[in-house]
């Protein structure tokens, strides 16, 4: 992949760079277990096709210690019995989170209730915020980034 536009020669994205990546610090910080909040960024990076996101949070998280199997089965996590239910429940907000245009209504009332389940009140605002700040960052790599015969795993290594 070629970057149509070098956001590190612009100060106005790297101004926003500090702060985004600032907010990411943050919410490393919070009491959301880390390998939820990986399992988050790997899944709304599938679904958003970022190729770069989703090849670094897996290595992350397999990094932080992740078994290649759960790894393996983040896009069909409501088939795989490998998942906790708080993790089902981050991941099932992740997913009415990120696909909001194809979800009339965006995140059910039953999707929050059941993440509110096992989630305190600030790890449900780290949640929320861990897949607002994914999804900002799968946004702007999808938008500048040009295909160049598709992605290859490993070209972000």
């Amino acid at each position: 992949m070629e970057a149509r536009l070098n956001l590190f020669a612009s100060p106005v994205a790297a101004k926003f760079g500090k702060h985004i990546v600032a907010a990411g610090k943050a919410l490393a910080d919070s009491t959301l277990p880390a390998a939820t909040q990986e399992l988050v960024k790997l899944r709304a990076s599938q679904i958003n096709g970022c190729g770069f996101c989703t090849d670094m949070h897996t290595k992350d998280a397999a990094h932080a210690g992740e078994t290649s199997t759960r790894l393996n089965l983040v896009a069909a996590w409501r088939e795989a019995t490998v998942f906790t239910d708080a993790e089902r429940a981050a991941l099932e907000l992740t997913e009415q989170g990120t696909r909001i245009a194809d979800a009339a209504g965006g995140v059910t009332d039953e999707a929050w209730a059941n993440a509110a389940k096992y989630y305190d009140e600030e790890q449900l605002a780290a949640l929320v915020c861990t897949i607002a700040l994914i999804n900002a960052f799968n946004r702007g790599n999808v938008i500048v980034q040009q295909p160049a015969g598709g992605y290859q795993p490993g070209q972000f290594a």
